[in-house]
């Protein structure tokens, strides 16, 4: 088992063409990759109820399977258990699958209900950071999920942290947003594709500080999936509720985020900029989808 620990972020409409220019990336030719993905649950969602991910995964001309685990962060940031091994495909490995730990956890029956959910497609551009201190994957993934005849686009950046102090992820998006419209992201690609499917989205409730911020990060994560703005007004409420509990550096952040989101046009470097900030904060861990 590894355990993965990255960094997602939305990124507005011009955001993919400001990382491919930012100053970070300049002179690195990225590695491009199309990916199509098929995500597996029971017809009573026993997985996502567990807040874990099953998929299989095209990858050129190899095929691979990941399960990954319930996740824990705040404000984008998330360490999360996966595990991922190359299949014959075309369907999944069952054997292997029943013999790791969350699996049997489930209990009996799980497996033999297990078919395909929905998918997602998209291409990853990706980029290598590495100094002394940290080596950092960055991805840029563009394309759609798709379930039942609904879709969603995918538009944001993965900082996975490959070896190194993860510090340096925060730092690096700080840097990031600097010149790019971006935002923090808790909602996996599975948990999104969940809600598609099933029409629907659910916020977390509040509580201390963090749990706050994780309350306004997936109200703009059901937003930007929707186009509902009723969303919009929910990580505005979240936000002021914060600004209401923070310390007077966390609540001058908090309520200009509440103020920005008070316009359509708030998806600015300046609103991923205070986002993060609060991410950084915050640093209280709550349960992610």
């Amino acid at each position: 088992m590894a355990n993965e620990i990255e960094l997602k972020l939305a990124l507005g409409a011009t955001g993919p063409e400001a990382l491919r220019h930012h100053p970070c990336l300049a002179g690195l030719a990225p590695r491009t990759t199309r990916l199509g993905n098929t995500y597996f649950d029971t017809p009573g969602g026993d997985l996502e109820a567990a807040r874990m991910a099953l998929r299989l995964r095209h990858v050129d001309d190899r095929l691979l399977q990941t399960l990954k685990t319930r996740g824990e962060g705040s404000g984008g940031l998330s360490s999360r258990g996966e595990w991922e091994w190359e299949v014959i495909g075309p369907g999944l490995d069952l054997s292997r699958l029943a013999a790791l730990p969350p699996v049997t956890a489930l209990g009996e029956g799980v497996l033999g209900k297990l078919a395909p959910r929905f998918t997602t497609d998209f291409v990853r551009e990706t980029w290598w950071l590495e100094d002394d201190s940290a080596t950092i994957e960055v991805a840029l993934d563009i394309g759609e999920i798709r379930s039942d005849g609904r879709e969603a686009p995918i538009r944001e950046l993965e900082l996975e942290l490959k070896e190194g102090d993860a510090a340096t992820v925060l730092e690096l998006a700080a840097r990031l947003a600097e010149d790019v419209p971006l935002r923090p992201s808790d909602t996996s690609k599975a948990a999104r594709g969940g809600a598609l499917l099933a029409g629907r989205w659910t916020l977390p409730e509040g509580g201390p500080p963090e749990a706050w911020l994780h309350r306004a990060v997936v109200a703009l994560d059901a937003l930007a999936d929707t186009g509902d703005d009723a969303w919009r007004h929910q990580a505005r409420q979240a936000f002021q509720r914060l600004a209401e509990l923070g310390d007077d550096a966390v609540s001058a952040d908090a309520h200009r985020l509440a103020e920005a989101l008070a316009t359509p046009s708030w998806l600015t470097p300046a609103f991923g900029q205070r986002a993060l900030a609060l991410a950084r904060r915050l640093p209280g861990e709550v349960s992610l989808g």
